[in-house]
């Protein structure tokens, strides 16, 4: 497999003063296979150190975090001699080992020649009281689940992956239904790393299925194996109401609809969670699409919630492998939920996109889906299932806001008509490239 991913890497290390990398990142999402990747074709050797029930590294950790005794210690546990410039040291599963995590503040400003990337849920960490992060003295990457391009360079469609890059729009046009297939299968398969090996490997859908329901499972352990005991259930409720939420005609998040009582104040704790292990997306209301737009954050805390991948939404959904077949069933599902989780997955490839979402709840409801800041433009985004392109809310914006730039996007071919976009749904990892194109 190909991850985008590596390019940042890349550039990481051809960076003069970079920092000890930390990439965010939700279990599964294939942190692990990146590091060494990256390291074995880029460096001459790796020193890889897993920290998951390693009680070495941990009494290595528990005394002073020294680096040239740390150094030391890291070529006896990996076997490998660590060079400057020619070894990539790997801390894997650093949550397991706060005082590593710690190390690499140390490390920074001690040894800087050094290259160090590390990775882990990260879970544990964020809620021990007593780590230290080493804030300012470490770089940070996120990593994400695979893109619909992604899938489709998996699956041997590295031509198809092109023209979406390229955004060759005629020859998208006549593959258009090629890709529509395809993107019937990543609703269903999503991009989880693992999820996506097994159906290329066995065609079958249901193994996949099998994948995702172990997955879901390993989150759930880690629920029990990080958040203090009170906590638990309502993490659970919050994280296992997700598909209901996004089902509902008004995506807004409501505490009341996931336990009588429910409020803010008593479920705050597992969102946070949830947020920083990578497991949700937390998508705010605005209040008004002006610069810069995180300001404009709805000050009542109105926000929807999505999941960090759409495989996972399907199999915790219950959705039937057969729905791929049925036409746009997919497409509408649960009132185009899926849809509209892709396209914040999809979005979400952008990490300098800041996203938020505005609505009108007086006379005359409306509301766009996702409103994004790219560069110095804020962007409506408007989301629709299959080819149906009637967009009161869009017109409702429009007709309020005068916006420079608006998009629809859906299974609709690629046309621009004024300011407006109307960007095929597997097209829209492009959107920044589209905008560019068509600049002045």
């Amino acid at each position: 497999m190909k991850r985008l991913a590596l390019t940042s890497l890349e550039k990481w290390k051809n960076t003069a003063g970079h920092k000890p990398l930390v990439i965010h990142g939700a279990r599964q999402v294939g942190k692990t296979w990146l590091m060494k990747e990256f390291g074995r074709t880029n460096y001459k050797n790796i020193a890889y150190i897993g920290f998951e029930k390693n009680p070495r590294m941990q009494e290595l950790f528990s005394d002073d975090l020294d680096p040239h005794r740390i150094l030391t210690g890291l070529e006896l546990e990996s076997g490998q001699r660590i060079i400057p410039g020619k070894t990539l040291i790997v801390f894997d599963e650093i949550q397991e080992c706060p005082n590593a995590l710690t190390s690499l503040k140390y490390f920074n400003e001690n040894v800087p020649e050094y290259d160090i990337v590390a990775a882990g849920s990260l879970l544990g960490v964020y809620m021990h009281k007593d780590t230290s992060f080493p804030v300012g003295k470490v770089d940070f990457m996120d990593l994400r689940p695979m893109s619909f391009c992604e899938f489709l360079d998996a699956l041997g469609e590295e031509r198809l992956c092109n023209l979406i890059t390229n955004r060759d729009w005629n020859l998208i046009k006549v593959f258009k239904n090629k890709l529509i297939s395809y993107l019937k299968m990543y609703f269903y398969v999503g991009g989880m790393p693992e999820v996506v090996k097994t159906f290329i490997q066995d065609k079958d859908f249901v193994g996949a299925r099998n994948v995702q329901k172990k997955i879901l499972k390993s989150y759930e352990n880690d629920f029990s194996k990080h958040i203090p005991a009170d906590q638990i259930q309502k993490v659970s409720l919050v994280w296992n109401a997700i598909p209901s939420q996004l089902a509902k005609e008004n995506k807004k998040f409501k505490y009341k609809d996931i336990k009588q009582g429910s409020s803010s104040a008593t479920l705050e704790y597992a969102m946070e969670w949830l947020s920083r292990g990578g497991l949700i997306y937390r998508i705010p209301r605005v209040s008004k699409p002006a610069m810069p737009l995180k300001s404009y954050a709805n000050s009542s805390g109105a926000f929807k919630l999505f999941m960090v991948d759409i495989g996972l939404l399907s199999a915790q959904s219950e959705v039937d492998s057969r729905a791929i077949l049925e036409g746009n069933a997919l497409f509408t599902e649960f009132k185009g939920a899926l849809t509209e989780q892709f396209v914040c997955q999809e979005l979400k490839v952008h990490d300098d996109v800041y996203m938020a979402y505005w609505a009108n709840e007086g006379s005359g409801q409306a509301e766009i889906d996702f409103i994004l800041q790219i560069g110095m433009n804020i962007v409506p985004v408007e989301t629709k299932a299959t080819t149906d392109l009637r967009a009161k809310s869009l017109s409702v914006y429009r007709n309020k806001f005068k916006p420079k730039i608006e998009v629809r996007t859906s299974q609709a071919d690629y046309k621009k008509t004024g300011n407006l976009f109307d960007i095929p749904l597997y097209t829209l990892s492009n959107l920044k490239e589209i905008i560019e194109d068509n600049k002045g």
